[in-house]
């Protein structure tokens, strides 16, 4: 059983920026894509960010590309959301996750994953 716990997420004002971090209870490298999706009320869990296992690929949805960035440091067990320029639509609670499946097309799908965090709020005003 894989424990991730995210934290880094705060209120910020539009415009600012904000790190969010997840850490594993094992380490991931070589074994698991990592992802990031976020979850606001009343609407499903959405796809952010994703990483290869070897961090050769990074994918991000449309909607934060050029402005979120995912990294992961794998001798720290350790995945990272690089958020800049935050804007109110950001608004949700961010979920970091790990899958140990293999090949391509499922990234992006909840459903995918195997072990999740409990979730950080990350609130922006405008």
């Amino acid at each position: 059983q894989v424990q991730l716990v995210e934290s880094g997420g705060g209120s910020v004002q539009a415009g600012d920026s904000l790190r969010l971090s997840c850490t594993a209870s094992e380490r991931t490298s070589g074994n698991y894509v990592m992802g990031w999706f976020r979850q606001s009320p009343g609407k499903e869990r959405e796809f952010v960010s994703a990483i290869s296992a070897n961090n050769a690929n990074k994918y991000h949805a449309g909607s934060v590309r050029g402005r979120f960035t995912i990294s992961r440091d794998k001798t720290k067990n350790t995945l990272f959301l690089q958020m800049d320029r935050l804007r109110p639509e950001d608004t949700a609670v961010y979920y970091c996750a790990a899958s140990s499946r293999s090949g391509m097309g499922w990234y992006s799908q909840p459903s995918a994953y195997n072990y999740w965090g409990q979730g950080t709020q990350v609130t922006v005003s405008s």
